[in-house]
């Protein structure tokens, strides 16, 4: 059974967003999870990657209220050494894909604690991570 789920910018920034494609998805997904009883984990590159998103769509206090909200709710993480070299490594395996180093760090952590990835972002699949997904 999962007990976490690692959590990625695009399902994080469509929580804060109503005209984000994703907004209801998203909603009715963190409410599974909660149910579930599951931990979300954000890597550190994710917290900055989003923040930053919601910084510059949404403004400066949506941006502080959405840091202090996934600080209080979700564990936050650091990535290690390894994951940042292995994650070098998908980026370089995957060349004919524009992946993110954020999304290369956060599969590196996937594998490393074996947490599948909550996310919308098709490049996961491509590096055979296994995503989250609500039943």
């Amino acid at each position: 059974m999962v007990k976490a789920i690692i959590a990625d910018t695009t399902p994080l920034y469509a929580l804060v967003d109503p005209s984000d494609q994703y907004y209801q998805k998203a909603r009715q997904e963190l409410s599974t999870i909660q149910k579930l009883n599951r931990r979300v984990i954000i890597p550190y590159p994710i917290v900055l990657e989003s923040y930053s998103l919601v910084l510059y769509r949404l403004g400066i206090q949506t941006a502080i209220k959405f840091f202090e909200e996934i600080r209080d709710s979700a564990d936050l993480i650091h990535p290690t050494e390894e994951d940042y070299n292995l994650a070098w490594q998908k980026v370089k395996q995957y060349s004919d894909q524009k992946i993110t180093l954020f999304d290369a760090v956060t599969a590196s952590i996937s594998q490393r604690l074996n947490y599948p990835v909550w996310t919308y972002d098709r490049h996961f699949e491509v590096m055979l991570i296994s995503v989250w997904k609500q039943n």
